[in-house]
């Protein structure tokens, strides 16, 4: 997918995405994980929880969205590593209270 046009925050996303293809990739966003594009279709099948869209950049282009709580973490993971999936786990690196723009995210974990 090209990059241009897209929010600061979906290039990260899909800067990690790029660097695990084969991964459902959590993105952390504040107090939810939340997955983007085809991870989104997955994981909402998955989880039986809501598919739906936000704005991904200019020209009012919109993807797929789903997402839950970070709190419930050890609900949803295990119900996506059974279902075959391998997961990549980024996370915030910074409190984003303290930074202004884009908050520094990292994979911290992969799950199998």
């Amino acid at each position: 997918m090209a990059k241009d046009g897209l929010t600061p925050m979906m290039k990260q996303f899909y800067d990690f995405k790029a660097q695990h293809p084969d991964a459902l990739l959590l993105f952390r966003c504040g107090d939810f994980y939340e997955t983007y594009a085809d991870d989104a279709v997955a994981a909402s099948e998955i989880l039986g929880i809501t598919l739906t869209k936000r704005n991904n950049g200019k020209g009012g282009q919109t993807i797929e969205m789903a997402g839950f709580p970070f709190h419930a973490l050890d609900t949803y993971l295990p119900k996506l590593v059974r279902a075959g999936k391998r997961v990549a786990i980024c996370d915030q690196l910074e409190d984003p209270k303290m930074v202004k723009g884009l908050v520094k995210r990292g994979v911290v974990e992969m799950v199998t």
